[in-house]
């Protein structure tokens, strides 16, 4: 039998949680890139091994894909990008976590929320290389053994580009509906962790 918990987070909530994103970025500053990358995936590696619910298992499963994008040569994500998705990893240096990842059942539930945040606030980039990664394969299954009459690398760098502008396009549309929407006359701000 499986049971479905749902909660909301309050304004207040999502401040706390501004807080610690912040404050793990500025622990993480002095790190370099592959410093943080280490740290998120070693955290992949600890859930490996330990009892850890599901839908915590999944959620975490999602730096798994942060971690390639910045990693992957082909997708050559741009340096603010790039900035972008390190910063929201920097959470997965901490380790001294708000819950600590020893509480039996628990110990992972903030690094899932973290998680479920920082995919939110990087949905495009996620979605824009998850179409590359497709694409990618897609064309060496349909061009095998070079017999592409375009370079590999040509329609690479064009499809990279075209996603990476569709990123782009798509968070400076949402930035700018959620800046016009409006609650009782003031201007709403939108959830951001950066």
């Amino acid at each position: 039998m499986s049971l479905k918990v749902t909660f909301e987070l309050a304004d207040a909530d999502l401040d706390h949680f501004r807080r610690v994103m912040r404050q793990a970025r500025e622990v993480a500053k002095d790190l370099g890139t592959d410093e943080v990358l280490g740290a998120a995936e070693a955290l992949l590696e600890r859930i490996k091994s330990a009892e850890v619910p599901e839908f915590i298992r999944d959620r975490l499963g999602s730096i798994k894909t942060l971690t390639e994008m910045v990693r992957d040569a082909e997708w050559n994500l741009p340096a603010a990008d790039r900035t972008r998705v390190v910063n929201a990893l920097a959470y997965f240096c901490e380790p001294d976590d708000l819950i600590p990842d020893d509480v039996p059942g628990l110990g992972f539930l903030d690094d899932a929320i973290m998680v479920e945040l920082v995919v939110r606030e990087l949905r495009h980039e996620i979605e824009a290389y998850q179409d590359f990664c497709s694409y990618r394969v897609a064309r060496d299954a349909q061009f095998p053994s070079g017999h592409d009459p375009v370079t590999r690398e040509d329609w690479l760098v064009a499809r990279r580009r075209a996603l990476q502008s569709r990123m782009r396009n798509r968070r400076k549309r949402e930035r700018e509906r959620r800046s016009g929407s409006s609650v009782s006359g003031k201007t709403r701000s939108p959830f951001s962790l950066f």
